[in-house]
């Protein structure tokens, strides 16, 4: 659970300070995850897909 405290009543800040919070904590993406059904086998081709993504990126910067 994130919180934030709200500080000189300032509310704006403190609703910013949580939005960052809440999107860092990866609540967004995991509920946008869960929102329809998976079989296990897609899962796994998309997971592996995101792998030689990340790669090839790593790849191309340190190169």
């Amino acid at each position: 659970m994130t919180k934030v405290l709200v500080k000189d009543g300032n509310v704006d800040s403190a609703l910013k300070k949580l939005k960052v919070g809440v999107a860092k904590s990866g609540v967004p993406s995991k509920l946008k995850e869960r929102k329809f059904y998976k079989k296990p086998g897609v899962k796994r081709r998309e997971e592996k897909e995101e792998m030689t993504r990340n790669a090839k990126k790593h790849q191309r910067r340190y190169n």
